[in-house]
């Protein structure tokens, strides 16, 4: 069991899942904003706001459902994974960089003369 705890918390598996869920999601909205940019303008306001693929009422709705399922994503799926992976595997202290360590020795080097 903690082998696969490791595969889901530890790899790109997760990430990858949202990001497919997202782009899915964006690409409904930037085809039906095309579709809506193409298309002929209607005679009336009815028609502006109809179901029809065309109609910015479907761009509008497309984008709504773009930011409902991104909250959703983000409070179900990315908080709880981000919280679990702070959990069991929290983050290693940061090792400072080979220039600061050799910077270091000479400052106490030089000191101790």
């Amino acid at each position: 069991m903690s082998g696969f705890k490791k595969f889901i918390l530890q790899g790109n598996l997760i990430d990858i899942a949202v990001a497919f869920i997202i782009a899915t999601a964006f690409g409904a909205v930037v085809t039906t904003f095309v579709a809506w940019l193409t298309a002929q303008m209607p005679d009336s306001t009815s028609e502006i706001f109809s179901n029809d693929e065309k109609s910015f009422g479907a761009f509008l709705n497309a984008t709504i459902s773009f930011v409902i399922l991104a909250a959703i994503v983000y409070f179900l799926i990315v908080t709880p994974y981000t919280k679990a992976k702070e959990r069991f595997f929290p983050d290693a202290p940061e090792a400072q960089a080979p220039d600061i360590v050799l910077l270091t020795q000479i400052r106490d080097s030089l000191a101790a003369r």
